[in-house]
């Protein structure tokens, strides 16, 4: 197994002390080694933070976490850093570094496996541009090469955060809404990239998406979320329409009272009641 997850809650970062509030809620789900499925779900349903707790980047409130085998915050500070080297995390706004060239900016995905000298002269001259160009080719940006960072469309960044995890030895990639700033042509060809590199290394590959077209087209498991709780986890051939509705359905009606609450703010400000 790559992640098994026992009664997992995870507390909100921001939560003060004596919040109850979580971001998670006694998630429960096993995903084998090799395994691709799409996270859906309305805005503030948990997605990020699931992926986070998956990529050990916070400790769980409760429950149990398993990744490949062991338990992350059993493990001692060099033990964890190492488990992380095989675990990639694509945030949605990769932290990119403005002034950098973009094949530095991709070799760093090579960073966990580097020692700190490595990393320097990497930083001085890069280390395999060949590496990196291959990287960006296959999304179509390997003009952007030598480019600045900060030179970058937004869909262009997120591309380039992309090609990191190709240069990567992970054995799990972890990606948050990677095509958020893409057009359809390009969202087809950079999931149809990450899933053909994820089969390629029998690498496993779990990602959030708000395109629940593609998620249910591309993905063999679709696992829907809802207030940091799994509604359903299935096939994608057992998911229905009705549970699609019923999983977006209380967002649609809370994002409609938002309306309604602007609408009658504006039409009678508060220093006219």
């Amino acid at each position: 197994m790559s992640f098994v997850l026992r009664g997992i809650s995870v507390r909100h970062a921001s939560a003060e002390r004596g919040d109850s509030c979580n971001a998670l809620n006694e998630v429960s789900v096993s995903i084998k080694q090799g395994e691709q499925l799409a996270l859906i779900g309305p805005s503030g349903a948990g997605k990020t933070t699931l992926l986070h707790t998956l990529a050990c980047a916070h400790p769980q409130a409760s429950g149990e976490l398993s990744v490949f085998g062991v338990s992350p915050w059993k493990l001692s500070h060099a033990e964890r850093h190492a488990l992380r080297a095989r675990l990639f995390l694509a945030p949605q706004t990769p932290p990119l570094p403005p002034r950098q060239r973009v094949v530095t900016t991709v070799l760093a995905g090579c960073l966990p496996q580097w020692n700190i000298w490595q990393a320097i002269a990497s930083l001085i001259r890069p280390s395999n541009p060949d590496a990196a160009y291959d990287a960006l080719a296959r999304f179509n940006l390997q003009d952007k090469l030598y480019a600045r960072v900060d030179r970058l469309s937004g869909g262009e960044r997120q591309r380039c955060g992309m090609a990191r995890l190709l240069v990567s030895k992970a054995d799990a990639f972890l990606v948050d809404e990677p095509l958020s700033a893409l057009d359809p042509m390009l969202a087809q060809q950079t999931l149809t990239t990450l899933q053909q590199e994820a089969a390629s290394r029998n690498a496993t590959l779990i990602c959030s998406l708000h395109q629940v077209e593609l998620a249910l087209s591309c993905f063999p498991r679709i696992v829907g979320l809802r207030d940091g709780r799994i509604v359903f986890d299935a096939p994608r051939a057992k998911v229905t329409e009705a549970m699609i509705t019923e999983l977006y359905r209380h967002a649609v009606q809370d994002e409609q009272r938002d309306v309604r609450r602007r609408q009658r703010a504006f039409m009678y400000p508060a220093d006219q009641l």
